[in-house]
């Protein structure tokens, strides 16, 4: 979705969604939220709504909802159902996942690092430290997106020496001034 992971060089950082911080319950993965999606589209199926309708209200484009009704139809509500992943399993169980989850929520400086943000190898090198499991970045993007529930974050760039009120006063008395033409 985002091409490759060389977010780093760009200054970004991983976080848990904000929805999520300060509450003891884990956050949704992509997957159960998508499959929330499709479930609360059913319910509303059921009741008669229009795609354009239920696409507005679950957040998805009328196309996906079209799909969806149409696989619906064919097999009934149990056919927009997540289906278990084939092929090899996880690296690490839930119960390391959430040691890794506890261990990340404490922050990137807590674990040596200088600036609190999150890196692809900085997070492989925590997963490692409290896991014992060393993952590749591929791997560590997964476990941050698929099972954390993470999200990309990217720092709001300011200059360091902005000065808010010499900005209002310029904006208040130059800007005028100059628009003008005095």
């Amino acid at each position: 979705m985002w091409g490759s992971c060389r977010w780093e060089a760009l200054g970004v950082s991983y976080l848990p969604s904000s929805s999520v911080s300060g509450s003891s319950v884990p956050p949704l993965s992509r997957p159960q939220l998508a499959e929330a999606r499709r479930v609360r589209a059913v319910e509303l199926f059921e009741e008669g709504g229009s795609n354009v309708e239920i696409a507005r209200a679950v957040g998805v484009c009328a196309e996906s909802v079209r799909r969806w009704r149409r696989v619906w139809e064919e097999g009934g509500a149990s056919a927009l159902r997540r289906r278990s992943s084939t092929g090899r399993p996880p690296k690490l169980d839930d119960g390391q996942v959430n040691e890794v989850r506890a261990a990340l929520e404490h922050g990137a400086q807590a674990h040596g690092f200088e600036a609190d943000l999150w890196t692809l190898e900085r997070v492989g090198l925590v997963v490692e430290r409290v896991t014992g499991m060393s993952l590749s970045r591929a791997s560590v993007w997964r476990l941050l997106t698929g099972r954390l529930g993470w999200s990309l974050q990217r720092p709001e760039r300011r200059a360091v020496e902005r000065d808010e009120s010499e900005i209002a006063r310029w904006i208040a008395h130059e800007w005028p001034r100059i628009k003008k033409g005095r």
